[in-house]
């Protein structure tokens, strides 16, 4: 297991596997690769989409190497965006991105504070679907506006429709990721996923771990690559600080509890 415990009781990833230019190619394949914290990339049949890269300029310091930088990215035909915080819209990795990346796309108030910085954002409202090639994506329901409850960002009311996740209509199967958010009842009445790519974090604003095991349950033979742990050096914030290990006695059939490395690849439909 890509697991190990380190001096300050945090579970870290396993050793990043790095990426190279040959991810990005067509390997007549749907590939998924963590890339650490909420990051990720899905390249299907050559189509290369990331979510929510944090590639450079993180304002905590890391566990783990970032398995590539911006500048190493070939191509992009789209960058989706699920919410405002800076562990998921990285504004550097975002305009260091700029020459490569075909398309912008996130909910509407990040994709107007993307805009006004020059990153020309497609808006896209909660269940609204739109296609990146032949791939169809909707953006599904989320709840993370923790900044209401901070004086520090109440500098405008944050709405739930600020945040979302996303769903993958893909050749190879079905990919969702809810995005960083409190479990939500229409959570648990989607079409069953092939894949989720699941944040487990144990906070309030998150799933929590027991929602996460609820969700998990619910559908039994999905695939679960988990995200947002073992990345962040920061051994207090429970956001970060997820450990797989405990899945594993809590969750019905624990073989689909997949624990990559970061730059590590799954392929879709491949058990």
């Amino acid at each position: 297991m890509n697991i190990t415990i380190n001096e300050k009781g945090q579970a870290v990833a396993g050793q990043t596997i790095l990426m190279n230019k040959e991810c990005f190619d067509n390997h007549h394949e749907t590939s998924i690769y963590w890339m650490g914290g909420g990051s990720l990339m899905i390249n299907s049949y050559g189509t290369n989409i990331m979510i929510d890269p944090v590639l450079e300029g993180f304002d905590i310091p890391l566990l783990y190497d970032v398995p590539i930088l911006s500048k190493g990215v070939p191509q992009l035909d789209a960058l989706l965006i699920t919410h405002i915080d800076n562990d998921h819209f990285s504004r550097l990795t975002c305009q260091h991105l700029k020459d490569v990346c075909q398309s912008y796309h996130a909910p509407n108030y990040v994709a107007d504070v993307m805009n006004e910085e020059g990153l020309p954002t497609v808006k896209h409202d909660i269940d609204e679907t739109f296609k990146v090639n032949d791939i169809d994506i909707r953006l599904t329901k989320a709840r993370h506006n923790w900044q209401n409850s901070s004086q520090k960002w109440q500098y405008r009311y944050w709405e739930e429709k600020d945040y979302c996740g996303y769903w993958f209509n893909l050749p190879d199967g079905k990919v969702w990721l809810p995005g960083d958010s409190q479990l939500l009842e229409e959570h648990l009445h989607m079409e069953e996923p092939d894949v989720i790519l699941f944040d487990f974090a144990d906070n309030d604003w998150h799933i929590t771990l027991d929602g996460a095991i609820t969700l998990a349950n619910i559908y039994p033979n999905t695939d679960l690559i988990c995200i947002h742990w073992g990345s962040v050096d920061a051994p207090d914030m429970t956001p970060f600080n997820g450990n797989p290990q405990v899945l594993f006695d809590k969750i019905i059939n624990p073989k689909r509890i997949k624990v990559l490395a970061p730059g590590e690849k799954y392929t879709l439909g491949k058990k």
